[in-house]
């Protein structure tokens, strides 16, 4: 498990979602996949809900639904930027395929390869 997940929740104010591209959150990923699947899948734009200022993406009507009842439980750590870089005092965005879930929280990182640091 990478040392990031265990980071103190007051490290980064409150703030949207990471927009990628314009105002897609998490590059369009699917954040209730990483819960459901354990894996990233990438969501459609006409499954999708708007929320914390972003458009959030889905792979399926029922994450859709699962987002909508309860979006706190499945929004990403540090509004969804670098875990790692937010526990050096700066942000960064992330790659959807560099994640991990520690304590029921979805946790994105830059790359992968910052879990060997």
């Amino acid at each position: 498990m990478p040392a990031t997940a265990l980071l103190s929740q007051s490290a980064v104010a409150a703030e949207p979602l990471v927009n990628a591209t314009g105002d897609i959150a998490i590059k369009g990923y699917d954040l209730v996949a990483y819960f459901t699947e354990g894996k990233p899948a990438k969501g459609v734009p006409r499954l999708s809900s708007q929320w914390e200022g972003a458009m959030v993406h889905f792979a399926s009507a029922a994450h859709t639904e699962m987002f909508d009842a309860d979006p706190e439980a499945f929004a990403p750590k540090y509004a969804g930027y670098c875990a790692y870089a937010v526990s050096k005092s700066y942000t960064t965005s992330t790659d959807p395929s560099a994640w991990t879930i520690h304590e029921v929280r979805l946790y994105l990182d830059y790359s992968r390869s910052v879990w060997v640091l």
